[in-house]
């Protein structure tokens, strides 16, 4: 253990854990028991200690960069300074090529997205200050390129990221728009077999656009064939969703897609919410579709909504 990572672990926002000699798993997230001694701790790091919402980024960047660090599997980076530590934990990340690294945790915590985010010192910061500028530079900084062995991502935030830009993602989990463009989904992900996606109405009660189920196409996603929709909700409703997953390119391939509930009333559907359910049936007819919540369709029972949806699981 080098004197380093000695120090950090008195702070005790990192918690880590050792396989041996070898750093093998490490979490962060900072530690309020502590935040006194912080500034002390980031001066015998070397760092600049002006700006205390710059404190966290040092203790990441400390970490990232130390050589015990190299054979890192697993890391998680739970940020509250993010609008700091986000690009600094990105540039610390390209530093060197993660050849262990399969699964990483990188966001923050919040309630409602896009909300106003409080800070170490009690500062706000509006993540739509961001919007098409994002807050990692993970482009410019190659972070992606960094981390040859990824397979498991968990994202969770608003605007962090230019792209996820990963040849070898297999599982993806978001919660958010995590783009810097407001964009749920990222642009391609070869070799993604399962995708989660948890997004609910914003902090000014938008819920997210149908539309943006269309970037979802073969092209970009040719492996995926698990499609987790079971804590989103969007804008159209249920039915409108439906049309929505039925129309997309990517249905074909999917094997299970899971959706939150199941609510049709009948002036959603000229009148007739079976009928609307018939005519959607067969797009759905090869796959698993697991029905998180509600079935709740207007005039009709369960057993007649799964007599049309034969595949469905509730």
């Amino acid at each position: 253990m080098t004197k380093r990572i000695d120090q950090l672990r008195t702070d005790g926002s990192w918690q880590l854990t050792w396989s041996g000699d070898d750093l093998d798993e490490a979490v962060f997230r900072l530690a309020p028991g502590t935040a006194e001694d912080r500034g002390a701790l980031v001066e015998r790091l070397g760092a600049d200690t002006t700006d205390p919402e710059q404190w966290e980024a040092a203790l990441v960047e400390a970490l990232l960069t130390d050589p015990a660090a190299a054979g890192l599997r697993r890391l998680e980076l739970h940020l509250t300074d993010f609008h700091h530590s986000a690009r600094r934990a990105a540039q610390a990340l390209a530093t060197r090529s993660w050849r262990r690294l399969v699964s990483l945790y990188f966001g923050h915590d919040f309630e409602h997205l896009y909300e106003h985010h409080r800070t170490s010192t009690g500062a706000t910061i509006d993540p739509l200050s961001r919007l098409h500028e994002g807050f990692t530079d993970d482009a410019l900084t190659g972070m992606w390129q960094a981390l040859p062995a990824l397979r498991e991502l968990t994202a969770e935030g608003g605007l962090l990221f230019d792209d996820i830009d990963s040849a070898t993602l297999t599982d993806l989990r978001l919660r958010g728009a995590l783009l810097a463009h407001g964009a749920v989904f990222p642009t391609k992900a070869p070799s993604l077999v399962t995708l989660r996606l948890e997004i609910t109405s914003d902090v000014f009660g938008t819920d997210c656009p149908a539309e943006q189920l269309e970037e979802l196409d073969p092209a970009g996603f040719p492996s995926l064939r698990h499609l987790d929709l079971s804590r989103s909700e969007f804008d159209p409703g249920d039915l409108g969703t439906l049309q929505a997953l039925a129309d997309s390119p990517i249905l074909p391939q999917l094997e299970t897609l899971s959706i939150k509930t199941l609510r049709i009333a009948d002036h959603a559907a000229d009148g007739d919410p079976l009928a609307a359910l018939r005519a959607l049936a067969p797009a759905f007819a090869h796959l698993t579709l697991t029905v998180a919540g509600e079935i709740e369709v207007e005039g009709a029972t369960r057993t007649d909504v799964t007599r049309i949806l034969p595949t469905v699981q509730a």
